[in-house]
């Protein structure tokens, strides 16, 4: 089962662990009473659902979000709402496991066409006549 098919049918939300803190972010006195800040965190090495390639993968790619044991931390506090603030950090994981098992394109090396390499040398042809009509026997 790919990536993008465990993300489709949720299999991934049971592991994904939620903590709610207070936020600094809009609200004014609303924030100092709630808890709107969500932090959102997965355990890659303990996961269930993911197969060892794909947390090698994981472990590998995403190894400067990671903490000692693993988990990745993601916080979302865009929102008033802790629920609003959930789903962004539930996008915000999916998104991060869509970019890292994204296959990089191949890069081809090309050569430059015909005529762009007629038109390099007609230049540094002028170039050269340009500098040869300066030069002056004094």
């Amino acid at each position: 089962m790919g990536i993008e098919r465990k993300i489709k049918e949720g299999v991934l939300l049971p592991e994904l662990e939620f903590k709610a803190s207070r936020s600094s972010g809009p609200g004014g006195q609303h924030v100092n009473k709630t808890n709107t800040r969500i932090t959102l965190i997965f355990n890659v090495p303990n996961s269930l659902v993911l197969d060892e390639g794909e947390k090698s993968i994981l472990l590998d790619k995403l190894a400067n979000k990671l903490d000692t044991a693993g988990n990745l931390i993601i916080h979302s506090q865009e929102k008033r709402s802790q629920i609003q603030n959930k789903e962004i950090a539930i996008n915000k994981f999916y998104d991060l496991l869509r970019k890292a098992f994204q296959k990089k394109k191949i890069r081809k090396a090309t050569k430059p066409g015909k005529a762009a390499i007629e038109q390099r040398i007609k230049d540094k042809k002028a170039h050269a006549q340009k500098k040869k009509e300066r030069r002056g026997d004094w």
